[in-house]
């Protein structure tokens, strides 16, 4: 009956339950749950293998830059991060309320990485992320346009509750990637979140966009709803080093 049981909970990919009730039936009988104790555990086990399925399918899914959690971030002073501010972004809020992340710094201060912590962290909140390097999305969006496949690319980022866009003003813009820029954060207002890392300061944007009417349009959805993080200090590969 053991047996039975265990192989029509895989049948049916009750995995999670499976793997438990399997767990169970190898401890000594006076050790094992009763049956209504068991049939809790049993739902607690599937849910929670679920749950951790779909994260590590969304942090796959993610493409991440780096294998950050918000644990591994520096907080310091000196790098004018604090645990605080970080703890106020932890819960992923931020989200929720549609608010965007602009964190900027010389290179290597760990912009990338803070961003990816705090994509990991969504997608631990059972967000849906996708992280980019900037100047590849809109390479990629570029070629897009040209087989056709250009709404399908920005329905798929539009679908994302946090996208991550790195490497602001890296590469300059022309007018196809001023206006697919301006879709996608248009697209995005008001809705769902965008994380920014850019070298540049917030002050330099309007320049580097050089289009005065798309970099008003741009810059007024994605700045008024921004939480600011001037990341400070040496480059923390140099640091490493």
């Amino acid at each position: 009956m053991n047996s039975t049981n265990l192989n029509l909970m895989r049948s049916l990919r009750l995995t999670g339950m499976a793997n438990y009730y399997e767990a169970v039936e190898k401890l000594p009988q006076h050790q094992q749950p009763t049956s209504d104790i068991l049939l809790s555990q049993l739902l607690d086990a599937e849910n929670l293998f679920r749950t951790q399925r779909k994260t590590n399918t969304a942090i796959h899914n993610a493409k991440f830059k780096y294998n950050a959690s918000l644990n591994d971030v520096l907080c310091s002073e000196s790098r004018n991060l604090s645990k605080e501010s970080i703890s106020k972004l932890a819960d992923c809020s931020f989200i929720d309320r549609g608010e965007n992340i602009i964190i900027t710094g010389a290179t290597g201060c760990g912009k990338s990485f803070l961003a990816s912590a705090l994509g990991y962290q969504a997608c631990m909140h059972g967000k849906k992320v996708i992280y980019y390097s900037l100047p590849k999305l809109l390479s990629k969006i570029k070629l897009d346009k040209f087989d056709g496949s250009f709404t399908k690319e920005i329905d798929k980022l539009e679908s994302k509750n946090l996208l991550i866009l790195d490497d602001w003003g890296l590469a300059p813009l022309d007018t196809h990637s001023r206006l697919a820029l301006l879709q996608i954060i248009e697209d995005r207002h008001q809705k769902y979140s965008t994380i920014i890392t850019s070298q540049l300061p917030v002050s330099s944007w309007h320049q580097y966009i050089n289009d005065n009417t798309i970099a008003d349009a741009i810059l007024d959805r994605l700045i008024h709803r921004a939480i600011r993080i001037d990341l400070k200090g040496e480059s923390l590969r140099k640091t490493k080093k």
